[in-house]
């Protein structure tokens, strides 16, 4: 498996030629083109029940595809649902903790699990629940903005809505800033304290933030009498 990813940080989009036989795992709409030697089928990785605890405990589609080269190599275009970047990382038996909605494609090899984040995830905003994934193999995550890598080396304090994945090495808490002031009017509020040492990767764009932004100019039909 070979790639290459282009327009990023902005309109990232991965470009991935597999090998005759060699198959590549991404969530459901995400795939943009792909040549015509390519196999694609649907189905709930891991069966009905994994399919299932992903969509309604990790927020995750319920069906994923897998694109499978034949005979020949071919070429699978794969792109985010949202404007933003793109990053490459080859697992070797490790584990990163990814957002729920920055996963975007893998090698089947990829163990993808959904985590429980505990109590201390019901208020993050990013959701009770992560995806853990595990193993060997190409993974692609996806990011809302252009993505900032940290290397964390004791602690580390970061806005939830702006996290995409972590290595397994960090533990977290979420705790709040300020007061109960500031936790509604100041627009922060809630940030995720990591502890330990590792890779951190964070998003320049917050989803909830946007979408409180653009909440205000929404057309809004007037009742009739």
């Amino acid at each position: 498996m070979h790639s290459e990813i282009y327009a990023s940080p902005d309109f990232a989009m991965v470009d991935v030629t597999l090998q005759p036989g060699e198959s590549l795992v991404a969530e459901s709409g995400a795939m943009v083109g792909m040549t015509t030697n390519i196999q694609l089928k649907t189905a709930a990785r891991g069966g009905v029940l994994a399919g299932l605890k992903r969509k309604l405990l990790g927020g995750e589609s319920f069906f994923i595809n897998t694109f499978t080269a034949v005979n020949t190599p071919g070429m699978v275009h794969i792109a985010p649902a949202v404007p933003g970047d793109v990053i490459h990382a080859n697992l070797n038996n490790e584990t990163l903790m990814i957002q729920s909605s920055c996963f975007l494609a893998s090698a089947p090899t990829v163990n993808l699990d959904t985590k429980w984040g505990g109590a201390k995830g019901f208020f993050s905003g990013t959701g009770m629940f992560l995806l853990k994934a595990s193993g060997a193999g190409d993974l692609y995550i996806s990011s809302y903005g252009a993505v900032h890598p940290v290397q964390v080396q004791g602690k580390y304090i970061v806005d939830t809505g702006h996290i995409v994945a972590f290595q397994e090495s960090l533990t977290y808490s979420i705790r709040k800033v300020g007061g109960l002031k500031s936790l509604f009017f100041s627009g922060e509020g809630l940030v995720c304290e990591f502890s330990g040492h590792g890779m951190l990767w964070l998003q320049t764009r917050n989803a909830s933030s946007f979408a409180s932004w653009i909440h205000p100019f929404r057309p809004v039909k007037a009742k009739s009498n």
